[in-house]
C-alpha cells in the first residue's frame, strides 16, 4: 500500500471571480474598508488574470505568492494572509 506524504495534484480552473470574492472577504477580515478593498481586488485580481495567461500552468502555491506579490503593492497585511495561505500562523 502507498503512503501519501505528498499532497496530490489535480488541475484547478482559475475563476476571476472567485479570486475577488475570496480577496474581498480577506481584505475585509483584516479592516480594510469595502470601498478601499474594492478598488485594491479589482487591481490585484486584472494583474494575476493577465499573469495567468501567459502560463501553461501553475499551482495554488504559485498562485498564492503572485497574489501576494500584487497585494504587497498596495496593502502589507493583505499580502501578508497570501503568503501564509495553508500555513498554521
Amino acid at each position: 500500500m502507498r503512503k501519501k506524504n505528498k499532497r496530490e495534484l489535480s488541475p484547478v480552473t482559475f475563476d476571476e471571480k472567485k479570486l475577488r470574492e475570496d480577496l474581498l472577504h480577506s481584505a475585509k477580515a483584516i479592516g480594510i474598508s469595502i470601498g478601499v478593498a474594492e478598488i485594491i481586488v479589482g487591481k490585484i485580481s486584472q494583474k494575476v488574470a493577465e499573469r495567468l495567461t501567459k502560463r501553461a500552468a501553475v499551482t495554488t502555491d504559485d498562485l498564492n505568492r503572485f497574489i501576494a506579490e500584487e497585494a504587497e503593492k498596495y496593502n502589507k497585511d493583505l499580502a501578508y494572509v497570501y503568503k501564509n495561505r495553508g500555513k498554521i500562523i
